[in-house]
Formats: structure tokens, sequence, C-alpha cells
């Protein structure tokens, strides 16, 4: 099973975007998105939304943890 956390890396991945690209856009440091992909911590659901909107992506994508 995917993770949120691999989610985020798999669309970030996809569209080119570093991590450091995502967490300027979203407002937050490097390593918070570091943290989300690794599974260190889980991004609020507010933050989800946001990752989202940068990724051009439905939350539901990233939240959706069944097999990729």
């Amino acid at each position: 099973m995917a993770s949120i956390g691999e989610n985020i890396k798999l669309y970030r991945e996809r569209v080119n975007m570093s991590q450091e690209d995502l967490a300027l856009k979203i407002r937050v440091g490097a390593a918070r998105i570091e943290s989300y992909e690794s599974g260190e911590q889980i991004p609020t659901k507010e933050t989800i939304l946001k990752i989202s909107t940068v990724l051009d992506i439905p939350a539901s994508e990233i939240m959706d943890t069944r097999a990729l």
C-alpha cells in the first residue's frame, strides 16, 4: 500500500518539482516536505489541500493509500 507521503513524492516528481519548490509554494520548510514523504509526519488536511492545489491534482489522489 502506498502512503500519503509516497503519494506526495510520486505526484511532485511527476511535475518535476523539487521538495524545495513545493515547500516554497505551500510556505513550509523543505525539511517538512521531506518529513511528509518519509512518513515521519502526516500532513494536515489543510496542507494536503495546499499540496494538491500546487500539484494540480485532487486531494483524494494524495490521500488514496491503495497500492499504485
